[in-house]
């Protein structure tokens, strides 16, 4: 704040009287205006145990990848203390691994294959026949792409409807 108002005043002194003061009244109320956003903004804020930092740090590693703690704390500006006690924090919660920093694809690719791991092999051959079907998928294309009978690749549909792994579309 001390920049802007050094900055105001600086454009200020270089016009007349009336407008300098016009902007400094304009630059308080802007002031103003960004405290009192700020508040609101603060107290609509979801209860929830995540800070700021850490909502930044999380986007920063979905986009970037793997970093280093050293690399990460450059990137979000910050001491590399203030960091540690981040990536402690959400260590406990499974998100980051202290040691090393898991990027949000590969915990989403690591909770997928955990699920396919649950289902049979036929199940798992008609899902990634479905895939290559398309989306939507009709079952017979399904089936054929499996290479298995049209009633396995029925069964193996209830199979993933209950897993939630799937969802029927109403037209």
């Amino acid at each position: 704040m001390v920049r802007v108002s050094l900055v105001i005043v600086s454009i200020a002194a270089a016009i007349d009287d009336a407008t300098a003061t016009d902007v400094l009244t304009a630059a308080t109320a802007v002031r103003r205006g960004v405290i009192r956003l700020s508040r609101r903004l603060r107290a609509e804020r979801p209860a929830h145990d995540v800070t700021l930092l850490q909502l930044a740090v999380l986007a920063e590693l979905n986009d970037t990848g793997p970093m280093t703690p050293g690399q990460l704390a450059a990137a979000q500006r910050v001491q590399p203390q203030s960091l540690t006690r981040v990536l402690a924090s959400r260590a406990g919660q499974r998100v980051l691994l202290v040691s090393h920093v898991t990027p949000i694809k590969t915990l989403v690719a690591a909770a997928l294959l955990e699920e396919l791991a649950l289902l049979s092999t036929s199940s798992r051959r008609v899902l990634e026949g479905a895939s290559v079907a398309g989306d939507p998928f009709a079952p017979e294309l399904a089936a054929a792409a499996a290479d298995v009978s049209e009633q396995h690749a029925m069964d193996a549909i209830d199979e993933l409807l209950r897993q939630d792994l799937i969802r029927l579309m109403r037209w």
